[in-house]
């Protein structure tokens, strides 16, 4: 699916010119200030999707929300500078290190808290 979403990548990045976007499979964020103007983006993507690829947003997954909350994706609460990691997947990560400290699943924790704002919990290790 990955490949397959290039077009849509590609549409996002170049056609729409949007700085703020994330995507994993066929699931995306976009992030903007202006709520006006994501709403505006809904029929844009809606038919590139649709001419393109063929295929369709789905109406409960579409969300708008100000970015102060922050969007929950993917384990990690995401802000238009910064991430956070989810505190579900926080209490999970210090569950399995307790059932198994091993080496392997220490540095397999690391390199996953690489990708956000973690200086605190990195202290840990």
């Amino acid at each position: 699916i990955n490949i397959y979403m290039n077009e849509f990548d590609q549409f996002i990045k170049q056609t729409l010119k949007l700085k703020y976007y994330i995507r994993y499979a066929d699931d995306f964020v976009i992030f903007n200030e202006d709520k006006q103007y994501l709403i505006n983006l809904i029929p844009q993507i809606q038919e590139f999707l649709g001419k393109y690829l063929k295929l369709s947003l789905n109406p409960n997954k579409v969300s708008i929300r100000t970015l102060e909350s922050g969007i929950d994706f993917l384990g990690w609460v995401h802000f238009p500078d910064h991430r956070i990691l989810r505190t579900t997947s926080k209490k999970r990560m210090f569950k399995k290190l307790k059932e198994n400290p091993s080496l392997e699943t220490i540095n397999s924790y690391l390199g996953l808290l690489k990708h956000g704002n973690t200086e605190k919990l990195l202290k840990i290790f």
